[in-house]
């Protein structure tokens, strides 16, 4: 429970942060053109709290329904104006700031993704080096010869440091190219050069985890199989196993390296095992059934040891990846720019089929990924808000009525015909709007629920 309203509450965190920049850049672009606003409210339907601020009273309100927001105007559209403070109404500004009031909505979002990726640039993070574990049979890393312990240093021309920048570069690539080419080097630091099939993630419709699908998998390194801490109500302390034993086999299968024993004890949950040991020189046979564990609706055994510490560090598979000031904030602008051109390209391979919309996520899909990226640090939290800010700008500039995008496109044409667009092309654009976006909503809740049941 206490797992739940942790993942609750870094996804309300995310979610009330990006609506209230969101609402302020139009606010505050409203605001400087002279534009009377008359409430701001994070959130839909019943008020739950309100409060006027500011010489014009503007209402500053929060809704019971927080997935949205929207700042309210002076507009003789909505209701009759005082002739006072017509020159206050949007309607009546010029379509050049009616525009700009649009659009400071999405480029707020824009705004902030620059600025908190610039700040865990400047600050700093630590990643996976890009080295690979064996590759399973029959993938595309597999047949272009990857081999267990090689380091990736570069993607085609560019030279990568971590995981991550192998992750992005290869997506990018793949969008259009059928192939990368990869620059490995061994622990014998001998140089090789590796050709990528990319088509499998583009024949999936980008559906799941790309890595996987192409066989890249992460380094993990050969620990010994000797135990270093027993818990004291686990169940390998209550079949006798003890610190520094070391396990030689499980059941039938020999043991040669830790990951073995992590692997064999996840997939026996409730199965009685029998473990090898060799303890002060003799050899003892242990009778162990692996206790049922539940994490992210999957089932696992586990016995309650942890490996032996060996030679092998931290420092041998992880980086700190930090630049500065300046180079952090051209970094940050470069991440919002790609990412959202990257999220325009896929959204228009998503309406020609290229790209299944089984990859549309909605708000419960979200949540759980910010409750992981919470758990595993504030940068990488920062990081996730700042990809969602990129997406919900990109979102809302789609030309969709009903989107602040829908309504810069109504501003061009107005300018093209050097003339308002008509009430009733509005009103039939708002409904067509409304039906689209709708329809996103159902899908995006149709996925979260099927994720749900398949995991």
């Amino acid at each position: 429970m206490s797992n739940f309203f942790f993942y609750l509450a870094a996804f309300a965190l995310v979610l009330g942060v990006l609506i209230v920049v969101h609402e302020y850049g139009h606010y505050f672009v409203a605001r400087r053109c002279g534009v009377k606003v008359l409430r701001f409210s994070v959130g839909f339907g019943r008020t739950i709290w309100q409060r006027q601020y500011g010489p014009d009273k503007t209402e500053w309100a929060i809704g019971l329904f927080p997935l949205g927001g929207y700042v309210k105007m002076l507009d003789e559209r909505e209701a009759p104006v005082d002739e006072a403070e017509l020159h206050r109404a949007f309607n009546r500004q010029p379509v050049g700031r009616r525009m700009a009031i649009v659009a400071a909505g999405p480029f707020a979002n824009f705004l902030l993704a620059i600025f908190l990726y610039w700040g865990v640039f400047w600050h700093g993070t630590e990643e996976l080096l890009p080295i690979l574990g064996t590759p399973p049979a029959a993938t595309a890393a597999a047949a272009a010869g990857f081999e267990y312990g090689e380091r990736i240093v570069k993607v085609g021309d560019n030279t990568v440091q971590t995981w991550e920048d192998v992750r992005w570069l290869l997506l990018q690539r793949a969008v259009n190219e059928d192939s990368a080419v990869l620059e490995v080097i061994n622990k014998r630091s001998e140089i090789a050069v590796r050709r990528l099939q990319l088509g499998g993630i583009r024949e999936s419709g980008w559906e799941g985890d790309a890595f996987s699908r192409l066989g890249l998998t992460f380094y993990r390194p050969k620990l010994p199989p000797v135990i270093g801490r027993v818990l004291p109500s686990g169940a390998a302390a209550q079949a006798g196993l003890l610190a520094d034993d070391r396990i030689t086999a499980i059941d039938e299968t020999e043991i040669e390296h830790w990951g073995q024993v992590v692997g064999l004890i996840r997939e026996s949950s409730g199965k009685l095992l029998r473990i090898h040991v060799v303890r002060d020189g003799g050899a003892k046979v242990l009778e162990v059934r692996p206790e049922s564990h539940e994490e992210n609706g999957k089932t696992f055994g586990r016995i309650g040891v942890s490996v032996k510490e060996s030679e092998i560090s931290r420092e041998d598979m992880t980086v700190r990846v930090s630049h500065g000031p300046v180079a952090s904030l051209g970094k940050a602008i470069n991440e919002t720019w790609d990412k959202s051109i990257f999220s325009l390209v896929m959204l228009g391979k998503m309406v020609t089929g290229e790209v299944s919309w089984r990859n549309l996520s909605g708000p419960v899909t979200i949540a759980d990924y910010a409750g992981q990226s919470a758990k595993l640090g504030v940068e990488y939290y920062l990081k996730f808000m700042a990809l969602v800010s990129i997406s919900l700008g990109v979102l809302n500039l789609l030309p969709i009525p009903i989107l602040d995008g829908g309504h810069l496109m109504y501003y061009l044409v107005e300018i093209i015909k050097r003339g308002p667009v008509s009430e009733r092309t509005m009103e039939i654009g708002q409904q067509i709007g409304l039906t689209l976006l709708l329809m996103l909503m159902a899908f995006a809740f149709y996925n979260d629920i099927n994720r749900l049941i398949s995991s």
